[in-house]
C-alpha cells in the first residue's frame, strides 16, 4: 500500500497551533495566578476545550514545565535573531534586557514551578544550561568582533547577570535594569580588564 503523506500534515499543523495557543495562554495565567491557575481558564483563553488541553498536557505539572521551557526557548532562540540584525555588543545588551524582563515578569511562574517540589523534572538545571550556552554564543560573537574581552568565563558572566533577579519590582524596574546592564556591558567590553587580570597576563 502506498503511504499517504498529504492528509496528516494539516492535522499536525492544527495540533501544533493548538499547543502553542495553550502555552501562550498558560504563561499569562500562571503569571497572573501562579500555582492556583485554572486549567479550564487556560483552555478557554486558548480557544480550545479542556479535553484538548489534556491531550497535549496530561497533568498540571507537564503544562507548567512545558510553558516554562517554551518561554526559555523563546528567550534563547532570540539571541540568534539579534546577532543576525545587530552588532554583537548591541545584541548582547538587548538580550540581557529581555532576560531581565523574563526574570521580573515570571515571578508567579517561578512559584508554580517551586510548588511542584523536588520532582519537578530538573527545570532549573535545564534552563541554566540553556541560558549558559546562549550567553556563551553571545560572548563568542563579541570576542570575534573585537568588542568583548577575550579573558571572560561564561560562568562568571552568568553569575553577574543573576543580579537582575534582585531588581526592585515595586515600581518601574526598567531604569534599574538599564543601569545594571550598563555596568555589566562596561565590564565586558574590550580593554576593561581589572588590575589583577592585567598583572596576571603581564
Amino acid at each position: 500500500m502506498q503511504e499517504q503523506h498529504g492528509p496528516p500534515q494539516p492535522v499536525r499543523a492544527h495540533a501544533r497551533r493548538n499547543r502553542e495557543k495553550l502555552l501562550a495562554a498558560a504563561l499569562e495565567e500562571f503569571d497572573r495566578a501562579g500555582k492556583d491557575a485554572s486549567l479550564g481558564g487556560i483552555a478557554r483563553a486558548a480557544g480550545v476545550g479542556i479535553a484538548t488541553l489534556y491531550r497535549h498536557f496530561p497533568d498540571r505539572e507537564s503544562l507548567v514545565l512545558a510553558a516554562y521551557r517554551y518561554e526559555v526557548d523563546q528567550l534563547c532562540s532570540a539571541a540568534d535573531d539579534l546577532l543576525e540584525t545587530l552588532p554583537p555588543n548591541r545584541a548582547l545588551r538587548e538580550w540581557m534586557k529581555r532576560l531581565a524582563g523574563l526574570m521580573v515578569t515570571k515571578q508567579q511562574m517561578s512559584a508554580a514551578l517551586q510548588a511542584m517540589g523536588p520532582n519537578g523534572g530538573g527545570w532549573a538545571s535545564e534552563s541554566y544550561a540553556q541560558v549558559f550556552r546562549t550567553v556563551g554564543t553571545l560572548l563568542d560573537a563579541g570576542v570575534a568582533a573585537g568588542t568583548v574581552r577575550d579573558d571572560l568565563e561564561t560562568a562568571d558572566v552568568v553569575l553577574a547577570m543573576s543580579g537582575l533577579l534582585r531588581l526592585d519590582v515595586s515600581g518601574d524596574w526598567r531604569p534599574q535594569a538599564d543601569r545594571l546592564i550598563g555596568l555589566l556591558m562596561d565590564g565586558l567590553q574590550t580593554g576593561a580588564r581589572s588590575p589583577d587580570t592585567a598583572a596576571r597576563d603581564a
